[in-house]
């Protein structure tokens, strides 16, 4: 690639300087020459040379106000704010109309947390600048500082007007219509855009981000189609089109646009693992396995990768296979509840009761509070006979669902079994209270105290109630 006249002086000017550098001859650079120098080694994390540059600068350039606005913004880079203050004031009494006093003493400002006086600074440099898109830019994050997101969008969409090309804004004005719940907004905008820069690939795709956001897939695949026919290397629009036609149960086609990440980066176990979902879905069993096993190998750490191995050989009633995944996932992280909840449900299958109550036991250790976790623990507690453990259990559960009429039947049926009656009627007039249907509870998981003539009446009771 032929490098323009601007860059090829610009290599020069690095390279003669770093040159002197090594020979310790002193060399004549112009003010602007240096500016460009000191700001490439500030963006390169190079603060020692930059700052040894900038002297050198001074020493041949004193006067030079460009220079010394580069030497207030390293002063703000290293938070010395007043010496930077100090510098600033000087300046303005020689050039009261430079925009770049005002940017700096806003950027000052906004290192303070005082946001709205950057806000005040910055429209003064509006004044005085030739770059609007630039300054409407920084007004826009200052916005985004004080949780201001509507100001902040109006002046995001400012700057894009001045400078189409912003991509930066682009994303901004996006992220505070989305922060905002205006998607549809966000989706006329970025048309109206599009109609003027309708080759902006980073248009299309957050066009097409925001039509899956909304559930409208169809759209969503043809502005990601723009997206990668601009940008053919577009992994990001790939991967998100490929998510819709996922939604669209179009399968072969997502995995069509998986595949194509792969090509184009390394594979990322995401993809692989919802590559094995598509198969999955396809009846493909065989290919299923084999991209959810080189998703565990892409990534061992990936809870969603083993429990998709486990899930798929529960689906095939083979749990011995279940049971063995499972166990591997839990050697490497036995403090994840999904694994331990899955540990419990297979070994249930398996009639191994003592290991599935440990499961649903851990499962809740480590922060599974779902309804269904804290029944299948106590129907197996009282399985197996630990009838005070249950309710202990089911005491516990309530506090999560206090008005839950299935934990209310249960603890009713554990208080009749060990003939505690007055505890047992008290929750049994809650549960009936709750959802008198579900008595149905009792003869399914307490067939002993369902048929006890006093339950019975006071089931009876309570109905003519």
């Amino acid at each position: 690639m032929q490098l323009s006249n601007e860059e090829e002086d610009y290599n020069l000017s690095l390279s003669k300087f770093e040159s002197m550098l090594k020979t310790n001859k002193v060399l004549f650079f112009d003010s602007e020459e240096f500016e460009e120098i000191i700001l490439h080694y500030l963006d390169m994390g190079k603060a020692a040379l930059a700052k040894k540059a900038l002297k050198l600068a001074l020493e041949q350039h004193p006067k030079s106000t460009g220079l010394k606005l580069v030497q207030v913004e390293m002063l703000v880079y290293d938070d010395k704010l007043e010496l930077a203050e100090k510098l600033l004031n000087e300046l303005y009494a020689i050039e009261p109309t430079n925009e770049e006093i005002y940017i700096q003493k806003a950027n000052i400002c906004s290192k303070r947390d005082q946001h709205e006086k950057a806000v005040e600074l910055l429209r003064i440099a509006l004044k005085y600048t030739d770059d609007y898109a630039d300054v409407y830019n920084l007004i826009g994050m200052e916005y985004l500082f004080m949780d201001n997101l509507e100001m902040a969008k109006e002046s995001f969409i400012k700057c894009l007007e001045e400078d189409l090309e912003d991509q930066s804004a682009l994303y901004n004005v996006v992220y505070c219509f989305e922060f905002l719940d205006q998607n549809q907004e966000a989706i006329t905008y970025l048309k109206k855009y599009i109609d003027k820069n309708p080759y902006s690939e980073i248009a299309w795709h957050q066009l097409g981000r925001l039509h899956y956001g909304v559930k409208e897939y169809e759209n969503a695949i043809r502005a990601f189609d723009y997206a990668t026919l601009i940008d053919d290397e577009f992994l990001g629009a790939f991967m998100e089109k490929a998510k819709a036609f996922e939604r669209l149960k179009k399968y072969d086609e997502a995995i069509e646009s998986y595949s194509r990440t792969i090509e184009l980066d390394d594979a990322t176990s995401y993809a692989l693992l919802r590559m094995g979902k598509c198969y999955e879905k396809l009846g493909n069993k065989a290919l299923a396995l084999k991209y959810f096993n080189q998703t565990v190998h892409e990534d061992p750490l990936l809870d969603k990768g083993w429990i998709a191995i486990t899930d798929f050989y529960v689906r095939q009633k083979n749990y011995q296979k279940a049971l063995f995944y499972v166990n591997k996932a839990l050697a490497i992280d036995n403090q994840n509840r999904l694994y331990w909840k899955r540990f419990a449900t297979i070994n249930k299958q398996m009639n191994f009761f003592e290991e599935a109550e440990f499961g649903y036991r851990k499962a809740v250790e480590f922060g599974d509070y779902g309804l269904d976790t804290w029944l299948f623990w106590v129907d197996i507690l009282q399985f197996l006979g630990e009838f005070e453990s249950a309710i202990q259990t089911l005491l516990q559960a309530s506090e999560y669902f206090p008005e839950e009429n299935e934990i209310e039947y249960r603890l009713a049926g554990l208080y009749f079994m060990l003939t505690d009656n007055t505890k047992a009627k008290f929750h049994l007039s809650n549960a009936l209270r709750l959802n008198f249907d579900n008595y149905i509870l009792l003869e399914d998981l307490f067939p002993v105290v369902w048929a006890k003539k006093m339950v019975q009446n006071y089931i009876a009771k309570h109905k003519k109630q």
